[in-house]
């Protein structure tokens, strides 16, 4: 009987391996990814170069372009708007709105007046920031898109509160730009406080309290016209220019009607020579002491001097009765 031949490789000695074939070294490949623990990894390092002083600033610069893409948004709808620059085509800003296929429309809903009052109310808002947060000290952050300002902007308070709001609003969110829900709790907060009264009038005679308030830092003393009274604040009229504040910054003098009658003609008259543009020293000095004399009169020889300025400059005036 016949033995069957054998299938062992018979080996040659000196002699080289031949090459595996490819059914072999599909079963190596399938091996290793049965088993992940010795198959091998390869990787590239990549090496990451730093920004150049140029790169650097134009990355500031396009990061500062998106965080202000919704206040551009709001202040070209509000011209397009005021000056309905949609007239030749549609009879209202509404319907505007509404049939302009803007390239920009959000997903979450369509380009309606809703949508284009938001960014409008919003930018109105960010600009009562920008003119209200101190601009002294530390820097405040500024919000980045009109729904951090949503509930700021629907519930109508004055600049100076809006502002104090995201003031309060940046402190709860740790010194960061704040939620649209962290500026709805501050709101509702000071909505449910109970409102006290302004207690001031226009034409009142109030002195600058400058407190915590660094626009009013040198100005400790300073006495002026109340000119606009708001719920919780005042814009008060000096010699160098107008300050809207919050009523814990003014003290009142509690004057007579004639008294305060005679220091708002005071007020005009050193408001006149403070705009004269090329002024001696000697008129600063005047104005910086009669600027925080509150007093409803002047002496024999401030009134001579104060006429002096105004004859030098021709400044008329003529006293109201």
């Amino acid at each position: 009987m016949n033995k069957p031949l054998s299938r062992r490789k018979r080996v040659i000695p000196g002699a080289s391996e031949e090459p595996k074939l490819a059914t072999d070294s599909a079963a190596e490949n399938t091996s290793e990814q049965d088993n992940p623990a010795s198959a091998t990894i390869t990787v590239t390092a990549v090496e990451v170069t730093e920004l150049t002083q140029e790169e650097q600033s134009l990355r500031l610069h396009l990061e500062h372009r998106v965080e202000r893409a919704f206040l551009e948004a709001g202040q070209a709808l509000m011209e397009l708007r005021d000056r309905r620059l949609y007239r030749s085509t549609h009879q209202t800003f509404e319907e505007y709105c509404r049939v302009r296929p803007w390239r920009w429309r959000s997903h979450r809903f369509n380009y309606s007046r809703d949508a284009a009052y938001l960014k409008i109310s919003a930018t109105v808002v960010y600009e009562n920031l920008q003119k209200f947060l101190p601009t002294i000290g530390r820097q405040i952050p500024m919000p980045t898109n009109e729904r951090q300002l949503r509930f700021l902007a629907k519930a109508e308070l004055e600049p100076a509160v809006q502002a104090d709001v995201w003031q309060q609003a940046v402190e709860q969110a740790g010194n960061k730009i704040p939620s649209g829900r962290i500026v709805k709790d501050v709101v509702d907060r000071i909505r449910e406080s109970p409102k006290v009264p302004n207690p001031y009038h226009i034409g009142e005679i109030c002195i600058l309290l400058p407190k915590d308030n660094p626009d009013l830092r040198g100005k400790a003393g300073y006495w002026g016209v109340v000119s606009h009274v708001g719920e919780y604040s005042c814009t008060v009229q000096t010699w160098d220019g107008d300050y809207t504040v919050k009523i814990e910054h003014l003290k009142s003098l509690e004057l007579l009607d004639e008294d305060c009658q005679f220091m708002q003609q005071l007020c005009v008259r050193l408001q006149q020579l403070h705009q004269v543009a090329r002024r001696d020293e000697a008129v600063d000095w005047l104005l910086q002491g009669l600027g925080k004399q509150a007093k409803p009169y002047l002496s024999s020889l401030q009134a001579k001097l104060l006429a002096a300025m105004e004859r030098e400059y021709k400044i008329e005036w003529r006293q109201q009765k």
